[in-house]
């Protein structure tokens, strides 16, 4: 893991309002965690991009001298959660966590695919199912990334967790036997014309029973009016033929 120096500031008053103020003043503010104690500081918006968009992101080590703290040496931390406006993604407020650099360290660092699998190359498709891991180790030994060559995978194989080459000192936590990468068969064009003609072509409309009553009681009102409008008719023929 690699190590930037950071001076912060101490921040005395807590708060929803002080921290308002604060982000107004453009700064961001924050928490220092550490063996059941917490320390309020104050970071500037500039630092916390640099290191998040460094090699090592959010796994580098923070070698923090914090101004206007009664023992000026030096703490060692990194980052464990940050709080970003939903709208403009803008970095509100950070909890950090105190470590040492001779006590082991849990983290989650990416996965680097190295080559082109020769399952690929005859037509395979390339599925990548996990791209970062857990490892512990001390936290200088902790490497940025972990690189894996997939160079003579072929159609049907994989790569799991427990196969990543790990560099001295890192034990790996993840569980074994995920499947990383793998390289699975294409589709042949006799698989997939079956399956398509396997999709009925025309599907039958569902009977609305609610819709089927209303349209048999329409017709049944219609035969009725009809039925009346007939017997009038002779009614009158026959009053016609009295008079």
């Amino acid at each position: 893991m690699q190590k930037v120096d950071l001076t912060v500031q101490k921040r005395e008053i807590s708060g929803k309002g002080p921290a308002r103020q604060l982000r107004f003043q453009g700064k961001i503010p924050a928490v220092l965690y550490s063996a059941g104690k917490s320390a309020r500081i104050v970071l500037n918006p500039s630092d916390v991009k640099r290191v998040i968009h460094s090699k090592t992101g959010e796994n580098t080590i923070l070698n923090m001298k914090i101004e206007g703290e009664e023992n000026q040496q030096d703490r060692l931390a990194i980052f464990k959660d940050f709080q970003k406006d939903p709208l403009t993604g803008a970095v509100l407020h950070v909890d950090l966590f105190e470590i040492s650099i001779d006590k082991p360290l849990r983290v989650k660092v990416p996965l680097e695919m190295v080559g082109n699998p020769v399952g690929v190359k005859e037509g395979g498709i390339l599925q990548h199912l996990i791209r970062e891991v857990e490892i512990e180790g001390l936290p200088l030994a902790i490497p940025d990334h972990l690189k894996f060559d997939v160079s003579s995978l072929p159609i049907g194989g994989a790569v799991h967790v427990d196969e990543i080459p790990l560099v001295e000192g890192i034990q790996m936590l993840s569980e074994g036997r995920q499947v990383v990468v793998s390289v699975s068969a294409p589709i042949s064009e006799e698989k997939l014309s079956a399956l398509l003609e396997s999709v009925p072509k025309e599907t039958k409309e569902p009977e609305v029973i609610g819709k089927k009553k209303e349209e048999e009681g329409a017709a049944e009102g219609k035969g009725e009016a009809k039925g009346k409008k007939e017997e009038a008719k002779e009614e009158k023929k026959e009053t016609k033929a009295k008079s």
